[in-house]
C-alpha cells in the first residue's frame, strides 16, 4: 500500500508541476503535491519527496515552492483541488 501511494503522489507531482510552472512569471518554480489522504499518514513519503528534490538540487523555500493539498480521504474534493493547484 505504501508503494502505491508514493507512486500516486509522484506521479501526481510530476503531472502538477509544469502546470505550476507555466502559469508562474519569472522566479520560484511551484509544485503541486496533491495526496487523497491526510499529511498525518504519509511523513515519510514527505521525507523520502524532499529528499528526492534536494538530490536535483531543488530545496523547499531556496529554490522551489510546494503547495500541498490535502483531500483528507474525501476523493471528491481531488478535482477541485488540483483545479486550485493548477490556478496557483
Amino acid at each position: 500500500m505504501w508503494r502505491r501511494g508514493f507512486i500516486a503522489i509522484l506521479a501526481t507531482a510530476a503531472l502538477a508541476w509544469p502546470l505550476a510552472t507555466h502559469a508562474q512569471q519569472v522566479g520560484t518554480p511551484v509544485i503541486g503535491f496533491l495526496n487523497p489522504t491526510s499529511p498525518t499518514g504519509y511523513p515519510h513519503v514527505i521525507a523520502a519527496f524532499h529528499q528526492g528534490l534536494g538530490e536535483t538540487g531543488y530545496v523547499e523555500g531556496r529554490n522551489v515552492a510546494i503547495e500541498y493539498r490535502w483531500a483528507e480521504g474525501n476523493n471528491a474534493r481531488l478535482p477541485a483541488l488540483a483545479a486550485e493547484l493548477v490556478r496557483r
